[in-house]
């Protein structure tokens, strides 16, 4: 297949970048990489761990500033893939390859959209893309470490699998650990008091509460028990019962107040994992959003989650490929999404530029 001029350079790196392998904590090789290619254009970047960064030439501490972001470290390739998952190879108009997908093809695009605005020297905001590592497994040396040495940002566009829509709003994520304590006896004398009883009232409750307030994007939130463990053999009644719970919960709750309210209405000790998988969301009428919608692109809200659990700014997840694909056996992306991704951000940025004035610079945040 022949690759359109325009997209060539983004489509080497991205070859590269599936060359080398990038599980989470272990970039340092393709952070080197993304650094040489910010070399190459001639673009001065900064480092932290496997975390690469950099502002556009005209930087102006008065502008309000954009934060471009996206990923370079992968999963680990599961049992299912029938190539070698790092062997970048190009068949019926699709890139194959570890992390093509998720996020590879978002990634380079937003790093290509942003080398061609990076010299403009009236820009109405200030751009920094930042190519970040440890974003699959949520590590301390990955956004969250690169965070604090940023300007303020008024926004954030997080580059991910959407199909070039809008992800206006994402699920946060919290994880709880309960722990029912009853008293151990003997089975046959009935002594004690069973701790699996005690949990499964608590997870009775879990099951059937319904969070009042019901997201227009996103929907409900649900929390969900996926794990029980109890008893040590089949005579001793069991004085610990425990057990995790799931909550994917909206932009309508923060996830101390879900953990709150779970708290408040269990009997069970309950411990969060943590809490910095938050929920985030940015209005429809935001200036970017009605760009992206004023070419073309559709709205929606996301499930999965991605770095902006990191971001306390308003964000917008979109990009090239197709989010289903993440993660999967023999991972792919078009060469024609990436093509359209490219055209597409820089429409979206073209418009939204166009369209600033001091009324919407006041209110991009």
């Amino acid at each position: 297949m022949k690759i359109p001029n325009h997209i060539t350079h983004p489509i080497r790196l991205l070859k590269n970048l599936i060359r080398t392998p990038s599980f989470s904590g272990e970039e340092n090789r393709t952070a080197d990489l993304i650094a040489d290619w910010f070399e190459q254009e001639g673009i001065q970047a900064n480092r932290k761990y496997n975390n690469i960064w950099a502002t556009n030439m005209h930087f102006d501490p008065s502008k309000p500033t954009i934060l471009l972001n996206s990923h370079h470290d992968t999963v680990r390739p599961n049992e299912k893939y029938s190539r070698d998952p790092f062997e970048p190879k190009i068949e019926d108009g699709k890139l194959f390859g570890l992390g093509s997908n998720d996020a590879g093809g978002a990634l380079v695009s937003l790093m290509s959209v942003f080398a061609h605005f990076y010299p403009m020297p009236d820009l109405p905001c200030n751009m920094i893309m930042a190519a970040t590592a440890e974003e699959e497994n949520s590590g301390a040396h990955g956004i969250r470490s690169i965070l604090p040495e940023l300007p303020e940002i008024s926004f954030a566009v997080v580059g991910e699998p959407t199909d070039m829509h809008l992800a206006i709003s994402e699920k946060g994520l919290l994880v709880i650990d309960g722990v029912a304590h009853g008293e151990a006896g003997h089975a046959a004398h009935g002594s004690g008091e069973n701790a699996i009883y005690l949990a499964l009232k608590d997870i009775s409750w879990i099951s059937g509460y319904a969070f009042p307030m019901i997201s227009p994007t996103l929907g409900e939130t649900k929390m969900t028990v996926t794990q029980i463990n109890a008893g040590t053999q089949h005579n001793v009644i069991p004085a610990e019962c425990k057990f995790v719970i799931d909550v994917r919960f909206t932009e309508l709750y923060t996830n101390r107040e879900v953990f709150e309210l779970i708290d408040r209405h269990t009997e069970s000790t309950m411990q969060a994992r943590s809490f910095k998988h938050s929920a985030s969301s940015i209005p429809v009428d935001h200036p970017f959003v009605q760009s992206g919608l004023a070419t073309g692109r559709k709205t929606y809200g996301s499930a999965t989650l991605s770095d902006q659990t990191a971001l306390s700014c308003p964000s917008v997840k979109i990009g090239p490929g197709h989010s289903p694909r993440s993660h999967s056996a023999d991972e792919f992306i078009y060469i024609t999404e990436i093509e359209e991704g490219i055209r597409l951000y820089r429409e979206i940025f073209e418009h939204f530029f166009e369209n600033q004035n001091t009324e919407s610079n006041e209110t991009m945040g």
